[in-house]
């Protein structure tokens, strides 16, 4: 008990700040909600149409705004205050989620309303996504950044492993509706956990004034930049093909292993619990070096390929889990990397290039896959993200290194600076001696 307390209070260590812990919970209720409408919306889409190419369209829609609005949403972040901007966009959501509800307990949905709040929700998301992600700095500072971030992603996936396997259970015996009026009513616990936060005790941030060329500015930053523009580019590649699982994982356990909604929530629930896995691993760590993002990647693109050609249902739900382990360790370190090298003013900019890497690149890859799903089969899908998974990684591996060199230099550089002036003390010491 005594050797692994320190381990504990490592892992944990953002959790003592009073703010984030409220958040955390907060969020992991209102996420259980999210992942529960998630395995409820693909399962709707799929018993009206029966069509693969309709589900990749409903993900589209759904993350097109994020796309081409994510940098706005960026700058929105950067202007305001993101406690009351969270406000706003967790009520949006969750009216969002009680209209879906209502529709389908009254047996009037259509797919046109479907596609219609899902690309309402992406609306939401592309102000709430980057003005979330940076708020976490705002919370813990800069220290404890990388044990927050990891423990949101900890957070996330751990929602998703219950989320998904509550749905499957709640479709199977009263229907998709109630999936979705519950996720509505999870939304009330992030708005309680924002509005019992301590003010105060939020870290200042200097807010960006208004001004022209500002989403400018954020493009020519990030170019100047290779620590964010490397990681930039490769969660754009893996983003577009490899996180498409709303849209793989339905097919596989609808059309390649003859399953139910159970069988895609258990599917969704082994990734999501080998996320929670993978992120307490990180979170128990120190920040990686740079080319542990590569390495990631590459991890990802080889546990992919395993459920692709898995032979059986239990062999691919042991490569889901393993897929959550290395896809959580590429989040996390792309997410802290980018925060951490970051301008505070140019933060939310930033992470909303990320979310538009992330989330913004499902509008192309969320059909392309849903059309190889469902013209070659959905292993060919999930084969797909790997070979750009692995592809991403060994191509930025070099660059990620000099990268790292470069910094390790200037430091060294820095501090060869700084023992240069210390001797000029060194002669009073010895006399006062």
């Amino acid at each position: 008990m005594t050797a692994t307390g320190p381990v504990v209070r490592r892992t944990v260590s953002s959790l003592s700040v009073r703010n984030f812990r409220l958040y955390f919970f907060g969020q992991m209720v209102s996420l259980a909600g999210t992942w529960m409408q998630s395995v409820a919306q693909a399962w709707l889409v799929l018993q009206l149409t029966d069509s693969g190419t309709a589900l990749g369209l409903l993900v589209a829609l759904q993350f097109l705004p994020v796309l081409f609005l994510g940098p706005v949403g960026g700058l929105i972040a950067d202007r305001c205050d993101k406690r009351r901007v969270l406000f706003v966009t967790q009520t949006s959501a969750g009216l969002l989620a009680l209209a879906l509800g209502l529709l389908v307990s009254f047996e009037v949905v259509e797919l046109w309303m479907v596609f219609a709040l899902a690309a309402g929700f992406g609306l939401v998301n592309a102000v709430d996504s980057p003005a979330r992600q940076s708020f976490v700095h705002e919370m813990v500072g800069s220290d404890e950044l990388p044990n927050a971030v990891t423990l949101n992603s900890v957070m996330v996936n751990l929602a998703r492993a219950v989320g998904p396997a509550v749905a499957g259970v709640l479709i199977a015996t009263v229907g998709l509706g109630l999936c979705f009026l519950v996720n509505a009513g999870t939304y009330l616990a992030v708005l309680v956990a924002l509005a019992l936060m301590r003010v105060h005790e939020l870290q200042p941030v200097t807010r960006q004034r208004r001004g022209a060329g500002q989403l400018r500015e954020g493009f020519r930053y990030v170019r100047a930049t290779p620590g964010l523009a490397v990681p930039l580019l490769m969660m754009a590649v893996i983003g577009t093909l490899a996180y498409e699982f709303s849209v793989t994982l339905p097919l596989m356990a609808r059309f390649t292993f003859h399953g139910d909604a159970g069988t895609y929530g258990l599917m969704s629930s082994c990734l999501g619990a080998g996320a929670v896995l993978g992120g307490l691993y990180v979170a128990s760590h120190k920040r990686a070096a740079p080319t542990a993002l590569a390495v990631n990647a590459m991890a990802f693109g080889v546990v992919l390929l395993c459920a692709a050609v898995a032979p059986t249902l239990a062999v691919a739900l042991v490569a889901l889990v393993l897929i959550g382990v290395a896809s959580i360790g590429f989040l996390t370190l792309g997410n802290a990397t980018l925060q951490l090298t970051t301008a505070p003013e140019m933060r939310g900019r930033v992470m909303a290039l990320w979310s538009v890497a992330f989330l913004g690149s499902t509008p192309v890859g969320g059909p392309v896959v849903g059309w190889i799903g469902q013209s070659l089969g959905p292993r060919y899908a999930l084969g797909v993200g790997a070979v750009a998974a692995f592809a991403a990684g060994a191509l930025a591996y070099p660059r990620l290194s000099r990268i790292a060199a470069a910094a390790a230099a200037a430091a060294a550089h820095a501090h060869a600076d700084a023992d240069a002036e210390s001797p000029t003390l060194a002669p009073s010491a010895s006399t006062a001696a």
